[in-house]
């Protein structure tokens, strides 16, 4: 979970912004700030010093719905106007009503995901644009809230899938891909304004053009397919000219993934998949309704690896889920040494209002969800550990994140193995030679001295 408050700039009326949740939220941040700022408004760093707040909510588990529901609260006492969107604001409450409705009457307006127009309508009610818009306002790449060098691009909206513990399709509604065009064509403007990283966003990144039946698109005059093959090509292609990373995430290991791992062998791509598979058991899997069972995914991983041996695979698992027996959950730990799965997390299962996962039968007692996420993170961490020990002497590209003082005393990087915020980091140690400077949003090569944690210790080179 991240949140983001948005710098204070110089001119009234004045709009503050609390961004919660997923990647995916930030992007429907940023095409808000986009829009408030085209118009003429000004960004706020304070609750107490904006003529208005609006919160983009998290509604996907409880500790998600509390933190918003809090910064909902904690935004009209300091503010008192206050319009919410986001997923949590497509929750239905008690009754039937809207769930933030009935917790903060007071707030001006509520949306749901993906609502710039209605969101805009209502700032627009409460507090006035200053003046017409004018393109000249906003950079060509529109606001981000990630550092300058990396960005999240979003390709698609909705999920087809009905996974048992997921209210996301009802809250975001079903797959609706992107134009290929579109895509590509915010992608170079990315790269354009300095981005060194494009993280690819989407609930299901693998699925991307199904819903168009994969229809052919165009792009600075040539035909596309509006389909992943072709868009990670693309996106790998364009990159290269700007020596920029393309880094995949919510990938579902579907069959035609193979076919994007000689892309990565290639360079086109990071040889990195985020890969969500929540579980390893087939009775687990089936019950969850995941698209795929375990032993196909042990095969997969195997498989791409084999096609690239580089490659990392980071995913995220459900420990606990109803009916889970010792028995399903020693299958999962014994996936996850099997599989070497390089960066792993757990959550212990949590209901979630509207969740069909909540009248399952056979719930597993919520001391026994914890100490098995423990047990799970206690392996995972001892798989990482060998992976990552497995890089001491090794010499990798780090994209630096932090370089105090040009870096003569060392900085904060990351290899391709590590995706920003969820994955480890490269330490960086002061570089040998006097001459080198470090620069954030640059990339530095340097050499692997040893593995502290989920981290990596190195000195450039």
């Amino acid at each position: 979970m991240s949140e983001t408050l948005v710098p204070v700039a110089n001119a009234a009326p004045k709009v503050g912004f609390v961004s919660l949740g997923c990647p995916k939220a930030l992007t429907d941040s940023e095409l808000i700030l986009t829009q408030l700022s085209a118009e003429g408004y000004q960004t706020s760093k304070t609750f107490a010093g904006a003529d208005l707040v609006i919160v983009n909510t998290c509604g996907f588990i409880d500790d998600a719905v509390r933190e918003s529901l809090d910064t909902i609260g904690e935004a009209l006492a300091e503010n008192g106007k206050v319009i919410v969107t986001g997923c949590l604001g497509a929750r239905e409450g008690e009754g039937g009503g809207n769930l933030v409705r009935q917790m903060h009457p007071s707030v001006l307006a509520v949306t749901g995901p993906h609502a710039t127009h209605e969101v805009m309508s209502a700032v627009h009610l409460h507090l006035p644009k200053p003046h017409d818009p004018f393109v000249d306002l906003v950079p060509p790449q529109g606001i981000k809230l990630t550092p300058r060098h990396y960005a999240y691009l979003k390709i698609s909206e909705g999920c087809n899938h009905r996974c048992t513990f997921c209210i996301i399709p009802s809250m975001r509604g079903d797959l609706v891909s992107r134009p290929i065009g579109d895509v590509l064509t915010e992608a170079r403007k990315l790269f354009e304004s300095g981005v060194k990283e494009l993280l690819v966003v989407s609930q299901d990144t693998s699925a991307y053009g199904v819903d168009v039946k994969y229809r052919t698109g165009f792009w600075d005059g040539k035909p596309v397919k509006t389909r992943m093959f072709d868009l990670v090509r693309s996106l790998g292609e364009l990159a290269k000219g700007y020596g920029a990373w393309v880094r995949l995430h919510y990938v579902y290991p579907y069959p035609h993934v193979d076919e994007i791992i000689p892309l990565m062998a290639e360079g086109l791509c990071l040889p990195y998949l985020d890969v969500p598979l929540q579980h390893s058991h087939p009775d687990v899997l089936r019950r969850m309704k995941r698209p795929a069972s375990g032993e196909k995914n042990l095969e997969r991983i195997a498989r791409w690896r084999e096609l690239c041996p580089e490659i990392v695979v980071r995913s995220t698992f459900i420990a606990g889920f109803p009916g889970e027996t010792e028995a399903e959950f020693d299958h999962l730990l014994d996936f996850l040494r099997e599989a070497h799965i390089d960066r792993a997390g757990c959550f212990a299962y949590s209901p979630v209002q509207g969740a069909v996962a909540n009248a399952l039968p056979d719930a597993v007692p919520d001391a026994l969800r914890e100490e098995r996420r423990a047990r799970f993170m206690a392996v995972a961490e001892e798989v990482s550990a060998q992976k990552l020990q497995q890089r001491v002497g090794a010499t990798m590209q780090v994209l630096v994140d932090s370089a105090p003082g040009m870096g003569k005393k060392g900085g904060v990087g990351r290899s391709y193995a590590d995706a920003p915020e969820i994955d480890g980091l490269v330490r960086l140690l002061p570089p040998e030679k006097i001459s080198k400077t470090l620069k954030v949003g640059e990339f530095t090569k340097a050499r692997i001295v040893a593995a502290q944690g989920h981290d990596l210790l190195a000195v450039p080179i």
